[in-house]
């Protein structure tokens, strides 16, 4: 199964924030630095959460290491997925979840679903609070 998220430090998800000039909503950075990764529903579909990268020790660095800066830099080189992009999840089916940076220093807040098959983009949250948990 998946391996239980741990909690990060506030410090991590800057940096994550520094390396790709983006801020994160608010609702989303205080699930993340409770539990960093984990799942959520848009249902039907479940989406595992990109964790922050967490250098505080190997176990974190390793189960850290699928980051929000590396799915990012992957999911941009498709020819659909927009240069502003940010990857924060995958359903498992080719399905990205993620957020638009914004310009100017303003909190992504509505949640987008990318179909990388089809190039499909679906928003599906205003805030990242709309969204449930899934176990």
């Amino acid at each position: 199964g998946i391996a239980m998220p741990f909690p990060v430090d506030i410090k991590y998800v800057t940096q994550t924030e520094q390396k790709l000039g983006v801020k994160f909503p608010a609702s989303f950075v205080t699930r993340m630095v409770n539990s960093n990764g984990g799942a959520v529903a848009t249902p039907p579909d479940t989406w595992s959460l990109y964790p922050f990268l967490d250098t505080s020790e190997r176990k974190r660095l390793k189960r850290t290491c699928n980051d929000i800066v590396r799915e990012t830099q992957a999911a941009r080189t498709r020819p659909d997925v927009p240069a502003e992009a940010i990857a924060i999840g995958a359903n498992g089916g080719g399905g990205r979840l993620g957020l638009l940076a914004e310009e100017d220093g303003h909190p992504c807040d509505d949640v987008f679903w990318w179909d990388l098959e089809t190039g499909n983009v679906i928003k599906v949250a205003d805030d990242f609070s709309e969204l449930s948990e899934a176990s």
